[in-house]
């Protein structure tokens, strides 16, 4: 029994690092949004309110989100999973 929850918490390891690396990816290939300060003063944000196909920032925020939370609930479960087989 303990070798299987040992063997289940480094898969569970694996899976959260590769989770992380997709997480650093797809959060660093996203365009910025603001320009920094010159962004912030007198700027104006035009939002479209078609409902049609998503673009592609709004697909990068969609499996960014995806992501982010699966990042979440694997960590959850590695931190509750360490030391439990000792």
């Amino acid at each position: 029994m303990h070798s299987v929850l040992r063997v289940l918490y480094w898969f569970l390891v694996t899976i959260q690092c590769l989770t992380g690396l997709a997480l650093i990816y797809f959060v660093t290939i996203q365009e910025s949004k603001n320009d920094g300060l010159a962004g912030q003063i007198g700027s104006t944000t035009s939002t479209s309110s078609f409902k049609g196909k998503a673009g592609r920032d709004e697909q990068l925020n969609l499996v960014t989100k995806n992501i982010s939370m699966a990042f979440f609930a694997i960590s959850a479960l590695v931190a509750f999973g360490t030391g439990r087989w000792e």
